[in-house]
Parts: structure tokens; C-alpha cells; sequence
């Protein structure tokens, strides 16, 4: 497999930030190496759930440059390019497993564009280091207005079961074209549903444009685990919606299909 960037969007508290932990444990599961784990949102939430300890974030030290360059305390001989560059180095979690950037927030008033494009320059390099980029963006559709999703050759369109979760599903794709973001395919991904329902996810991927990828049921695993603070990553194999992510993984093309696998008699 080439280099491959995922993106997971959809509506604020339909599980992006699960969503991703799952496919990141699928993709663990399997093998496969090295993987760069970007969380987008600037609650930062992700890292909590994947059980990583985050010092400092993107957005701090984006933040940090804005008020050297404006109080002119930046060190002579140094471009602000590179400065920056080691900062979002140092911020960078590296793991066993994976490795992990936090965005975060900038802070305070005034244009941030000059900051901004180095950061989309550092993280094009960065991200051409990991065989797989897995990015859990922010809420909602201003990261796309923005273009913070460009360049992405797999987004994860996710909808709980609501009216409004289709609703932004559908204006995530329409904006997507409107904005001439470059993704490669688009999937629908339902979570947290009633077993049953999988049957109105796939009409209603039809009907908006996009790939139906899967449905993750609710399950009660999950709850237990954000409730007592465990790592989705420590969830059980046999855990309904790992089993779901290990299809929807398949589906999309980010494993191997395990059936396939066994009919061709590779092991």
C-alpha cells in the first residue's frame, strides 16, 4: 500500500474521536507500520482515548511563534520556518505502536495566515514520513471551509442515528466539491446504531453521493471504557464494534479482506 491520509469528519458527538481509535486498533491488529496519528479537534480528546500523555500541543507552540515574531524576540539567524518546524518536533508523541500529534487551539486575537502556512508545509513533510496518516478533525464543517482536510484519500464521513448527523453528512460531501477538496473516496459510517439499521445507511449513502462503509452497533464496551477512563485501544477483539471496524477497515481498502485472504490461501 502507498502512503495513505484518512480522515474522520461528521457532527459534533456522533463518535469521530471513537471511530478513530477503532480503525487505529484494526489497523495495529494487522500490522501495519509506521502510522501517524493526527487529532485535529481542538478539544483533544484523542489522546485520552488511545491512553497517550500529551505535554504540549501544535497550537501552543504556533501560538508561541505568533507572540515572538509580534514581540520581535525571535532569535537572529534562525527562519521562522525552521524554528517552527523543530517546535511541531518536539510536540510529536512517538509510541511503540504509533506516533501522535495533538493540533490543540491557538490562543489569543489576530491573523494567524503566516503561522498557518508553515504549519500545512511541516505537516505535508511530516505526514510523507508514515505509511498511514489517521486524522480525527474537529466538529462540524469549518475545518473544511478552511481546507484543513486537502490532500485526504480516504474521508469516514460518520452519522449517529439523527436527522442532523445525515444532515451534516450530506453538507460535509456538498462542501467538500465546493471548496475542491481533493479526496479520493468518500465513505458513510454509522455509529452507535440499533441493530437493524444498516440497511438505512446504506439508502441514505446512496442518495448523498457517498460509499457506504459499515456500521458500528452500539456497544456497551465502549461506554464502560470511556466511563472508567481505559483505552479504547484495550478493547476486546471480540467487542462488537471492533468486529464491525475490522469490516468497515476491509471495506475501504485500509486491510486486507481476511475472507479474500483465506480463498487465495494466504496466510
Amino acid at each position: 500500500m502507498d502512503k495513505i491520509v484518512v480522515s474522520v469528519s461528521g457532527k459534533g458527538g456522533v463518535g469521530k474521536t471513537a471511530v478513530t481509535a477503532l480503525i487505529l486498533k484494526v489497523l495495529l491488529e494487522r500490522g501495519e507500520r509506521p502510522i501517524l496519528v493526527v487529532d485535529a479537534d481542538p478539544a483533544t480528546n484523542l489522546p485520552d482515548v488511545l491512553g497517550v500523555e500529551v505535554a504540549k500541543t501544535v497550537g501552543d507552540v504556533a501560538t508561541k511563534l505568533k507572540r515572538d515574531i509580534e514581540a520581535d524576540k525571535l532569535p537572529p539567524g534562525v527562519s521562522k520556518g525552521d524554528l517552527l518546524e523543530s517546535w511541531v518536533f518536539e510536540t510529536l508523541v512517538e509510541g511503540d505502536e504509533f506516533d501522535l500529534l495533538a493540533m490543540g487551539r491557538t490562543e489569543g486575537e489576530g491573523c494567524y495566515c503566516f503561522v498557518n502556512s508553515l504549519l500545512t508545509r511541516i505537516l505535508d513533510k511530516l505526514t510523507a514520513n508514515y505509511k498511514i496518516t489517521l486524522m480525527d478533525m474537529e466538529a462540524g464543517l469549518e475545518h473544511l471551509s478552511r481546507r484543513t482536510d486537502r490532500d485526504v484519500d480516504i474521508m469516514l464521513i460518520v452519522t449517529d442515528p439523527s436527522k442532523m448527523g445525515f444532515e451534516t453528512a450530506r453538507r460535509i460531501r456538498e462542501l467538500a466539491e465546493e471548496v475542491h477538496i481533493n479526496v479520493r473516496e468518500m465513505y458513510l459510517i454509522g455509529n452507535m446504531f440499533p441493530r437493524g439499521l444498516e440497511g438505512l445507511v446504506r439508502r441514505k449513502a446512496l442518495e448523498m453521493g457517498l460509499r457506504y462503509g459499515g456500521v458500528i452497533p452500539q456497544d456497551p464496551n465502549v461506554a464502560s471504557f470511556n466511563l472508567e477512563g481505559r483505552p479504547l485501544l484495550e478493547l476486546p477483539p471480540d467487542s462488537p464494534s471492533v468486529v464491525a471496524a475490522r469490516k468497515i477497515a476491509e471495506k475501504v481498502g485500509l486491510v486486507p479482506d481476511t475472507m479474500l485472504l483465506e480463498l487465495l490461501g494466504v496466510s
